[in-house]
């Protein structure tokens, strides 16, 4: 049975680009193998529905013909696959964690067409917490932060060898970086292809190993992280930095994935792209209007007119000093906030008493 993808997500058939990657960074961070509820399975079923849903030819593939099989061509089964739209997931089970397997390899054998590729070794993604102040979450800013992770020895490179010296040929794969192993199944016989223990893909053994790595290519060690917020991010958004994860010998690394957190203002609060904020302003000025000078979230100073009778409910307005969204900006809303006063003098209580006596 194809896999309903979009159900994976949470997001309907409609849903835009942005959805998609909203629904995505929520679901990671809540299943990330690293985090409090961590769900492999669930996290890798959401990372699958991301990868087609997110590449527009993929998407496009995907709804006209559904989720043949992993790794295979989407409508395959119009061509005479007879296996097209079934679930292959519980052999995928039958050969345990760490063996990596393509079903272009099992089609291949059946019907004598050409084998698949092996998937590419992929390092561990990782995911950490950056608190940011409101303002900066508002304008976008640059951190650097020192993250300890496994990365690419920077003794060898990530080669394993010790500098200078040279390389034989794995003779577990014979340097194709790949063993292939047969198996029958209800089906027939069809190999599989995982990537050989010996030289991690590689195909080639160092004569020497790298004293620093001891030859393993990778060793945890600090790194520095740059790390670009955009303008106008919001608080419990993150931040995908492809290849930022954690690094494996002879393949990519995996992702890293920074979740934003936005320091309160104390004047300001967000409402999408607008920014809201308290007034107090006295009776009389509320009465007879006036003109206020206020600081704006950048710093600069910006004189708002009241008008007089101005009621509180009915805020005021200042375009395009919100936050900035998609090559936009919203607004600056103001809710008047009427001081009363505490006490009043003679002549003050005179002055209300002929404002009574007006009908006010």
């Amino acid at each position: 049975m194809a896999k309903d993808y979009y159900g994976v997500l949470g997001v309907d058939k409609r849903a835009t680009k942005d959805d998609i990657k909203k629904a995505f960074r929520k679901l990671a961070h809540q299943y990330h193998p690293d985090k409090g509820g961590a769900d492999e399975s669930k996290f890798k079923e959401i990372t699958e529905a991301y990868a087609v849903l997110s590449d527009e030819k993929k998407r496009r593939e995907y709804d006209a013909y559904g989720q043949a099989f992993p790794g295979g061509r989407p409508g395959a089964g119009a061509g005479g696959n007879p296996f097209a739209g079934f679930d292959f997931s519980q052999f995928q089970q039958d050969f345990g964690q760490g063996v990596e397997f393509d079903f272009g390899d099992l089609f291949g054998d059946l019907f004598g067409g050409r084998g698949g590729r092996t998937r590419a070794l992929r390092g561990r993604d990782i995911s950490i917490d950056l608190e940011i102040p409101f303002k900066d979450a508002a304008f976008g800013t640059k951190r650097t932060v020192l993250l300890a992770k496994v990365s690419l020895c920077d003794a060898c490179r990530g080669t394993g060898a010790k500098s200078g010296t040279a390389f034989d040929t794995c003779a577990t794969c014979n340097g194709s970086g790949r063993i292939h192993e047969a198996r029958s199944s209800i089906l027939g016989q069809f190999t599989t292809t995982r990537t050989c223990p010996a030289c991690d893909g590689t195909g080639k053994i160092p004569k020497e190993k790298c004293p620093a790595c001891k030859g393993h290519g990778v060793r945890r060690r600090e790194e520095e992280i740059q790390i670009s917020i955009p303008a106008g991010i919001d608080n419990g958004e993150m931040i995908r930095l492809p290849r930022q994860g954690e690094a494996v010998k002879g393949g990519a690394a995996g992702d890293l994935y920074v979740k934003i957190h936005v320091k309160p203002h104390p004047v300001f609060r967000r409402e999408g792209a607008n920014l809201l904020m308290d007034l107090p302003v006295k009776l009389t000025d509320a009465l007879a209007g006036t003109t206020v000078s206020l600081e704006t979230l950048e710093g600069k100073v910006l004189e708002v007119e009241i008008p007089p009778m101005k009621r509180a409910e009915e805020h005021l307005r200042v375009r395009g000093k919100g936050i900035p969204v998609d090559g936009s900006r919203g607004d600056l809303i103001i809710r008047l906030e009427v001081a009363l006063p505490h006490k009043l003098s003679g002549k003050a209580k005179k002055a209300l008493e002929e404002l009574k006596g007006e009908g006010l």
